[in-house]
């Protein structure tokens, strides 16, 4: 659901995406997922070992959850446990059990099953679309089977060593417990 323009928006630090990629890193690379396992482990996980952290944009979350397994990054993770995740929208959401039905985007998702890297499920952009309202994400939440988290454009989600702290200037409401 990204194309090339916003890829390069988001390595440039263009407006859009000046909050993300723009913080003044030391550095920036691009890693395509699709093109990881055409290079070969030996050469693409040496640059992740290296990050200190790994900035995910978003997308379709089950078409980036079947990369990251196809590539080898979701086997990787176990291995990383001092990198920071910095997930946006589908870069946030590949890290939860599931992403609902009202998220799967790709024709070839078997499911709307993800990662399960942490124990809650995220509806993003809440209020950002027409079809994101607290309605929806209600609607959302009762089918999700696990607590789950809608959250807006200024709202984050950090976990470490499994607490989660919600960081937020914005709107945001928890499902379940």
């Amino acid at each position: 659901m990204c194309g090339p323009t916003s890829v390069r928006g988001f390595a440039a630090a263009e407006p859009t995406w000046q909050h993300l990629s723009g913080l003044g890193w030391a550095s920036l690379g691009v890693l395509e997922l699709t093109a990881l396992p055409t290079i070969g482990a030996e050469r693409y996980v040496p640059w992740i070992r290296e990050a200190d952290v790994l900035l995910v944009d978003g997308g379709d979350a089950t078409y980036l959850c079947h990369w990251m397994r196809e590539s080898g990054l979701a086997d990787l993770l176990p291995s990383l446990p001092d990198t920071v995740w910095v997930g946006v929208s589908a870069g946030s959401m590949v890290m939860t059990p599931r992403i609902g039905a009202y998220f799967v985007e790709w024709p070839s998702a078997p499911d709307d099953r993800t990662l399960g890297v942490v124990d809650f499920s995220i509806f993003p952009h809440l209020d950002a679309f027409p079809q994101n309202t607290l309605a929806d994400a209600e609607r959302w939440a009762a089918d999700i089977g696990v607590p789950a988290y809608a959250i807006d454009e200024q709202t984050a989600i950090k976990v470490v060593d499994g607490s989660v702290e919600v960081v937020s200037e914005g709107q945001w409401t928890k499902f379940g417990s």
